[in-house]
């Protein structure tokens, strides 16, 4: 073989490595996608609630296994089910959405388990606070979507954290458990 040929080769081959071996995109499909949570009401029953408006992208390298998490969460589109207290839950008193309209949160790291991403390490931005937060990944799955005709991923993810620590500090005097659980369904289509 020339040289030529041999540079011809190893270009080829490297362009074959790199296209394997580069990050998928996805964006959120907010249709598919609602962060739900359960908080305390004072020891007495837990009152759940969700986002109805999420958008973001997710980027997941699994030969490298590495990836990103870059997710906003419309809190205007808080949901108790309940107008009464979505309202006031939009209110100064808890997520004050006039003054802080989304929620973010963004991946530092991602660990796997195998070829699976298992935990996401990441900043959680709620209320004007910023503090980390680690998000379990319980399922991950993709599959070709039969009407998309694309790839789509799926996960369920959890975290819990203290509602405290980011100025939702609502009740927390009158007895209220801090404690939020965050769950995630999400589906993102590849790009």
């Amino acid at each position: 073989m020339n040289m030529k040929h041999l540079i011809a080769a190893f270009i080829g081959a490297s362009a074959v490595t790199a296209a394997i071996a580069a990050p998928d995109t996805y964006m959120i499909e907010p249709g598919h996608t609602y962060p739900s949570f359960e908080a305390d009401h004072m020891g007495i029953s837990v009152w759940r609630g969700k986002f109805n408006k999420t958008s973001g992208t997710v980027t997941v390298d699994r030969a490298a296994k590495t990836g990103t998490l870059d997710i906003t969460i419309d809190a205007t589109s808080l949901d108790f089910g309940n107008d009464k207290l979505n309202k006031h839950a939009s209110g100064p008193d808890m997520f004050d959405v006039a003054k802080f309209p989304n929620v973010t949160y963004k991946s530092k790291s991602i660990t796997f388990n195998g070829d699976t991403p298992a935990t996401v390490n990441g900043e959680l931005t709620l209320h004007g606070v910023t503090k980390p937060v680690v998000l379990t990944i319980n399922k991950f799955k993709c599959i070709q979507h039969p009407m998309l005709k694309r790839e789509v991923c799926g996960a369920d993810a959890t975290a819990t954290f203290n509602r405290g620590d980011f100025g939702v500090k609502y009740a927390l005097d009158m007895g209220f458990n801090p404690e939020v659980k965050l769950a995630i369904q999400v589906e993102a289509v590849k790009q």
